[in-house]
């Protein structure tokens, strides 16, 4: 299952730049950049604050709903 489209979605929709993602979780930009591009994906504790973020569940910041 492919998360990263819905990683960009959600950034995009709450108008904030990876570079502003990054810096609130306290990671590198490149970090944010390879979850949306499917590369790498996000440890459990950042996929938490990602959906807190967005605020949206995690299970719809995965596409599982």
């Amino acid at each position: 299952m492919e998360f990263g489209h819905n990683f960009r979605h959600y950034r995009m929709h709450c108008n904030l730049t990876q570079r502003q993602v990054a810096k609130i979780l306290g990671i590198a930009q490149t970090n944010i950049s390879n979850w949306e591009n499917n590369h790498t994906r996000p440890e459990y504790e950042h996929l938490v604050r990602l959906a807190r973020i967005y605020d949206v569940s995690i299970d719809k910041l995965l596409g599982i709903v």
